[in-house]
C-alpha cells in the first residue's frame, strides 16, 4: 500500500477522542481514495474495512478481553473516498513511529478519535457495514458513524465541550469538528439514531480505539 502513495502530501488535521480533547498533527500520507481506485473494487463494495496488526509480542495490551482482536474499523465507501479522510505513514515530516500506528493509519478527522485505525494490515471491501470493535464491545456507548456531535453524548459523559492540548478552558465542540464540508455525506441521515445504531450483519475492528477513548 505504501507504493501507491502518490500523490502524497501534508495535512494538519485534529484526533478529538472520546474524553473531550483534541491534538493538531501534520501527518503524512494520501488519500484513501487512491488506494480505492488502483485496487478497483467490485461496484457492489458499499462499505471498506481496515483491520489490524495482531502481535501479542509487540502488543501485548491485545492480550486484554475488552476488545476482540485484531482491532477492525470500517468506513462507507463515500467517507473514504472524501478528500478529508487519509491513509497516513508519516507525521511531522518523520516516518510513523509504532505508537502512532505504524506502517499505516487512518485519520478521519470528522470523526472521534477511535475511528482512526492504527497499525493497517488489511484491507477489504464488502458489501455489508461492518461491527466496528468498539460498537461490538459497547453498542450502547459506541456507534458505527461516530461523527463528532456536540448535541449526541456518550452515555457516561457530555461531548458538547472539548479542551485542545495546550488548552486550560474548553470550548465548544463543533459539529463534524468543524468539517462542515463533509455534511452532505449524512444528507437526510438522523445523526443521533445513526451515531448509535448497531449494524446488522459484518464484523470489524481497530487498535486505535483504547488509547483515543483515553484521550
Amino acid at each position: 500500500m505504501l507504493k501507491m502513495a502518490a500523490p502524497r502530501g501534508t495535512h494538519l488535521s485534529p484526533i478529538v477522542a472520546w474524553k473531550a480533547g483534541r491534538s493538531f498533527v501534520p501527518w503524512v500520507g494520501y488519500s484513501p481514495s487512491e488506494l480505492i481506485k488502483r485496487a478497483d473494487p467490485l461496484p457492489k463494495a458499499k462499505f471498506v474495512e481496515f483491520t489490524t496488526l495482531m502481535d501479542l509480542r509487540q502488543m501485548p495490551g491485545q492480550r486484554s478481553s475488552v476488545l476482540e482482536w485484531p482491532y477492525v474499523e470500517g468506513l462507507r465507501m463515500d467517507e473514504a473516498m472524501h478528500p478529508l479522510a487519509l491513509l497516513c505513514f508519516g507525521m511531522y515530516g518523520e516516518v510513523l513511529p509504532n505508537q502512532d500506528g505504524a506502517p499505516l493509519r487512518l485519520v478521519i478527522p470528522w470523526k472521534y478519535g477511535f475511528k482512526s485505525i492504527k497499525a493497517i494490515v488489511r484491507v477489504h471491501f464488502t458489501d455489508s457495514q461492518p461491527i466496528n470493535s468498539w460498537n461490538r464491545s459497547a453498542p450502547r456507548e459506541y456507534g458505527f458513524y461516530s461523527n463528532v456531535n456536540p448535541n449526541v453524548d456518550h452515555p457516561r459523559w457530555s461531548q458538547a465541550r472539548e479542551r485542545r492540548l495546550g488548552e486550560f478552558l474548553k470550548r465548544p465542540t463543533l459539529m463534524f469538528n468543524g468539517y462542515d464540508q463533509v455534511a452532505s455525506l449524512y444528507s437526510g441521515m438522523d445523526l443521533k439514531k445513526n451515531f448509535l445504531a448497531l449494524p446488522s450483519a459484518g464484523i470489524l475492528l481497530s487498535l486505535c480505539g483504547r488509547d483515543a477513548r483515553a484521550g
